[in-house]
């Protein structure tokens, strides 16, 4: 099986390289050599691969500048995965892409399923939403995988941040009326390896993966730094306040309700998702070594 990678450089595409070597050929391509934004040359190059699975882990996933970007966040998040969906359906080849619990309103009580209705708060969102209806709609052998808060050792995200800013403040301040489920880009890889390695003619279309359990960001940096000050980690904040949203505003609205249930995933697929924390002692020896 020929497996072609979109994004090899990002916190996923970085651990799907890993992740699905055991499963064919894999050619991971950069940026450099696949940009998004480049639609016409994009087609051209996957067209080149002439791959069995094309599997999507880049994106514009800038959610604020997105507001100012609208036209750049569109041709990635939408465009670029309909190019993709179409070569696809072209070869018959399966397309892998990753979507983002943005496309809904986070006003819902409960967790989201699958076919709850989107209504996405921002431009990222809507743009993500439009890449799925285009996949979709492209007739193309699909698996699309909504997932939320995503971390990694390498790239920019929440625990490196607040790694950093613990550092070099006396204090942090985060938002805690925003809920969901930290999930590290080793398990999204994993778990689409798997779902590979145990697809069928009637497993195709769109799943929720996420760790389980649940957690603020207010909740997640303080366990975040905790674990580290057991291991020996030393930082200048003494204190983790709780704030509010509008304590904290952005040029795009974030929402407050991030869950995604993910019972079609693991009862489909057979998945045991671990707990959101499972993997916090790993993520801080890699992102900050013992002293």
């Amino acid at each position: 099986m020929k497996i072609l990678i979109l994004g090899a450089t990002g916190q996923v595409g970085w651990e799907l390289r890993r992740s699905l070597a055991t499963l064919g050929d894999v050619r991971a391509l950069t940026r450099t050599e696949a940009d998004l934004a480049d639609l016409e040359r994009l087609s051209a190059v996957v067209r080149a691969a002439q791959a069995d699975v094309i599997v999507n882990a880049a994106a514009y996933t800038a959610v604020d500048k997105a507001e100012s970007e609208r036209e750049l966040a569109t041709r990635i998040n939408a465009a670029a995965p309909g190019v993709l969906a179409a070569e696809a359906a072209r070869t018959h080849a399966l397309l892998v892409h990753y979507s983002t619990d943005y496309i809904f309103d986070g006003a819902k009580t409960g967790a989201y399923v699958e076919t709850d209705a989107p209504a996405p708060l921002s431009h990222y969102g809507q743009s993500k939403w439009e890449g799925e209806e285009a996949v979709r709609a492209s007739g193309c052998r699909h698996l699309i995988l909504r997932t939320s808060w995503v971390y990694a050792a390498r790239g920019k995200n929440f625990p490196r941040t607040i790694l950093n800013a613990a550092k070099t403040r006396d204090g942090l301040r985060v938002v805690n009326d925003q809920i969901g489920a930290p999930t590290s880009a080793e398990l999204i890889a994993d778990v689409t390896a798997l779902c590979l390695s145990r697809l069928s003619g009637g497993r195709v279309g769109t799943y929720h993966l996420t760790a389980a359990g649940e957690t603020s960001w207010h909740g997640y940096a303080e366990k975040l730094l905790k674990r580290a000050a057991a291991k020996g980690h030393v930082f200048k904040a003494t204190s983790v306040a709780a704030i509010p949203s509008s304590e904290y505003p952005t040029p795009a609205k974030r929402i407050a309700n991030s869950r995604l249930n993910t019972d079609k995933l693991r009862s489909t697929f057979g998945v045991n998702l671990p707990a959101w924390d499972a993997d916090l002692d790993r993520l801080i020896d890699e992102l900050e070594p013992r002293p």
